[in-house]
């Protein structure tokens, strides 16, 4: 059989030069290959694990590199963090009037000796500047005559008479206050099976 495709064209490169396997490697250092990067590293910085030289000494980036870890962010110490404040509503349905009685009878003994306390405190503040002697002899003098001598302010406004009558309006207060408060805690009651309540907002800072 002919062969009548006639001569074929030689491509260069493939007909006569070596092949593929045959090429000897190019010249030039041996070492792991790089891709190219878009960006240039600064100078004195590592590039893929090897260390490469300033851009003016010419000298190793050792003592450079360092300066690549310090791009990195620092944490902000003097940022301020806002506390959140759980809130919690809640409603007052109803008061123990038993509770109410027991707290307010406490609460109003305890007003009641304060009140002792106070009137004898002023009534020895007021005799020591010699405030009763004054308007004493001066109410005298007012109201006596040829026969009396007037009113004696001093002898009815004693430290005994005054403890006495501070004594009765302090139990008379402790009765009153302990009936009311009672009573309040009942009216409270009646009123909140109605509107509800008061209703109250609790906060507690995390």
């Amino acid at each position: 059989m002919t062969d009548t495709r006639g001569p074929q064209p030689q491509y260069e490169g493939y007909a006569t030069g070596p092949l593929p396997g045959e090429r000897e490697p190019a010249p030039g250092p041996s070492g792991p290959y790089h891709p190219p990067q878009a960006y240039q590293a600064p100078g004195g910085g590592t590039q893929g694990g090897q260390q490469r030289p300033g851009p003016a000494d010419g000298t190793l980036g050792g003592a450079q590199g360092v300066g690549g870890a310090q791009a990195t962010r620092k944490p902000r110490t003097g940022a301020r963090t806002t506390p959140r404040t759980r809130k919690a509503r809640l409603r007052v349905a109803k008061a123990d009037p038993w509770s109410v009685m027991k707290v307010s009878f406490l609460l109003s003994i305890a007003l009641g000796i304060c009140t002792v306390v106070a009137s004898a405190v002023l009534w020895m503040v007021m005799d020591a500047m010699g405030v009763f002697e004054t308007v004493g002899g001066t109410i005298s003098e007012a109201t006596g005559s040829n026969e009396s001598n007037g009113f004696d302010l001093q002898s009815f406004l004693s430290l005994p008479r005054v403890l006495i009558f501070t004594s009765v309006i302090a139990v008379i207060d402790v009765v009153l206050a302990t009936a009311l408060a009672t009573l309040g805690a009942f009216i409270y009651n009646l009123s909140a099976g109605f509107v509800g309540g008061v209703e109250l907002t609790l906060a507690e800072d995390e």
